[in-house]
């Protein structure tokens, strides 16, 4: 419940932080009481990882004044901000895989306090709050959700009274995410406050009892989540209504698959990666297929033996329109009108430091003879299927021809699409297509999705993001430790079926 005392835990007044010319956070306003869930919402490039980022300590506002219980501070470093009662629990997770439960909270914490100590008081932490933990389980034999349980354990041994959570529940089955919400339901009731920032507008509505809306490093309004609809929360981070997905017409299955998969089994070329146990699926033109699972239940493996990154151990475990390509590389795939949309943007997807257009090159050149000439490049044709991405996707940028590393993480994301959708393929397979992308880019990727399936292409889809997946997929499976379930008709399931499966509970039937 909010406090109905006059003095807030935390008081900002016109926080401003700037990067050259461009001002991230703009004489930002907010005040935080003690027992209240508030969230902080807005686009992509809105704002909110700088804000946060000030309030523990990792940057220094230009400008402005932060008041904490009434006495106005500055903090210079996060070891600051924990020590005044500022705890955050990160997106992404900092954890040694091959480190214990207990070993990875002491490695955070101040001074030598001993190990038997720091177990005892994590695992006391984690009974009290319902985040069973044992502090002598190794971390790579964790799930994503017990993961996230250390993350926070270890923030609320720093006894915070207030606790900034980012994109808590982006890597959670439903079920986590209800036993998350009870956590943070009783932080609140013992006075703490919650800073909660999320792109899942149903979520915040069922939990948060304010929200905050930036837009351009602005505020531009607040409410009361509950009081409003997802859309009208949407339409305050955008400005404008946001596109209403054009549902995909009724399509049946051709005779011949476009992308076969049969007995695939695999050991995965990471030390604690997911080994691959006897995948099956087709996959046929004009559906959309969805894969949901929890990150490092074998996803990133299957999308690299279905793109050729790595071989299959025969050419017939991967069927490409007809054709044993199981030992095909990733370039004579997308010569057969394949094309893979990485999860990692950076590194993976793009070279940070190489202009849009010459990452246009990168993936374009063997399918688009035009942009390679010898040892000649055409750059004036990249720059053009530059300005036609731009277009269609909407991809704003601050420049003509910018680094991959200076757009947003959403503005990114419109560019990999587009640049891969370019010369029309017929099959596409997409791992985390919105991930961490606000609603309106969000939009627009799974529209560009629906018309390419309306257009007779295949496509599948490897997401954690259920909502995301119950939107626009045609038939569903979850992936589990490296197994895939049986793919069902998005109509005949819901959310907590699949979100049993993803946590393993199925038997492991074939598709």
């Amino acid at each position: 419940m909010i406090s109905t005392g006059p003095e807030p835990l935390l008081t900002l007044k016109g926080l401003t932080k700037s990067f050259g010319t461009f001002k991230a956070n703009d004489a930002v306003d907010l005040e935080i009481f003690p027992g209240e869930i508030h969230a902080l919402l807005g686009e992509n490039g809105a704002g909110k990882s700088t804000f946060v980022k000030m309030l523990y300590g990792a940057l220094q506002p230009d400008a402005g004044e932060m008041i904490w219980r009434g006495k106005a501070v500055t903090i210079p470093n996060p070891a600051y901000a924990r020590q005044l009662g500022i705890g955050m629990v990160f997106q992404h997770f900092s954890l040694f895989e091959a480190l214990t439960v207990a070993e990875n909270v002491a490695v955070a914490l101040p001074g030598d306090t001993p190990l038997k100590k720091v177990a005892a008081d994590l695992e006391a932490v984690s009974r009290e709050y319902g985040l069973p933990l044992k502090a002598g389980a190794h971390v790579h034999d964790l799930s994503v959700g017990e993961r996230q349980r250390i993350e926070i354990v270890r923030c609320l041994l720093g006894h915070p009274d207030l606790v900034i959570m980012d994109e808590p529940t982006s890597v959670l089955t439903p079920q986590e995410v209800d036993d998350l919400f009870t956590v943070l339901r009783q932080l609140a009731s013992e006075g703490k406050a919650i800073l909660y920032i999320s792109h899942k507008l149903e979520e915040v509505r069922a939990l948060c009892e304010r929200a905050t809306i930036l837009r351009q490093g602005k505020i531009v309004g607040t409410c009361i989540p509950r009081e409003e609809t997802a859309a009208s929360i949407a339409k305050m981070m955008v400005g404008a209504d946001i596109h209403q997905i054009r549902p995909s017409k009724a399509r049946s299955q051709s005779a011949q698959p476009v992308l076969s998969i049969r007995g695939l089994s695999m050991d995965s070329r990471e030390v604690f990666g997911t080994r691959l146990k006897d995948v099956n699926l087709d996959l046929y033109p004009g559906e959309i297929v969805g894969i949901a699972g929890i990150a490092g239940n074998g996803q990133s493996e299957l999308f690299d033996v279905i793109s050729g990154e790595r071989l299959a151990g025969r050419p017939e475990q991967v069927m490409l329109f007809g054709h044993p390509a199981g030992h095909e590389d990733i370039s004579a795939r997308r010569a057969r009108g394949a094309v893979f949309i990485s999860e990692e943007r950076l590194g993976h997807a793009t070279v940070p430091t190489l202009s849009l257009s010459e990452n246009v090159i990168l993936t374009r050149y063997r399918v688009n003879p035009g942009l390679k000439s010898g040892l000649f490049l055409n750059r004036g044709l990249a720059k053009s299927l530059l300005g036609t991405i731009v277009e269609k996707l909407d991809v704003r940028k601050s420049a003509e021809d910018p680094a991959a590393q200076s757009l947003s993480g959403g503005n990114l994301q419109k560019f990999i699409i587009g640049r891969e959708v370019l010369e029309d393929p017929k099959l596409i397979i997409v791992n985390q297509p919105t991930w961490g992308v606000d609603a309106g880019s969000a939009a627009r990727i799974r529209q560009t999705l629906v018309d390419l399936a309306e257009s007779g292409a295949a496509i599948l889809v490897i997401s954690q993001d259920l909502d995301e997946l119950f939107e626009f997929t045609d038939r569903l499976a979850a992936i589990a430790e490296g197994q895939l379930s049986a793919f069902e008709p998005v109509a005949e399931t819901n959310r907590n079926a699949i979100g049993l499966k993803m946590s393993g509970a199925f038997s492991g039937v074939p598709a």
